[in-house]
């Protein structure tokens, strides 16, 4: 078993007045991504940086971390990602 880190950019708009997650965004670190995420939240309502450790054969998730939320990101954010 080969565990494999990304990271991610959760960006988010508006649609209908109620935040709903855009498309994704890769980053290259964690400094990335959080720099990455900050600069989108001062263009869209708000972002979040995302560090995902998975088994790189079978894709399984190992845990997903919130390095940082920048702006309006949806209450109940952290629980969809750990779906709960």
């Amino acid at each position: 078993m080969t565990l494999r880190t990304t990271f991610l950019v959760q960006p988010f708009e508006l649609h209908r007045k109620r935040l709903r997650p855009a498309r994704q965004e890769p980053a290259q670190s964690e400094f990335g991504a959080l720099k990455k995420a900050e600069a989108l939240a001062a263009r869209m309502p708000g972002a979040a940086a995302l560090k995902i450790v998975a088994d790189d054969e079978t894709g399984e998730l190992e845990g997903v971390t919130i390095l940082g939320q920048f702006g309006e990101v949806p209450d109940d954010f952290a629980e969809t990602l750990l779906g709960n």
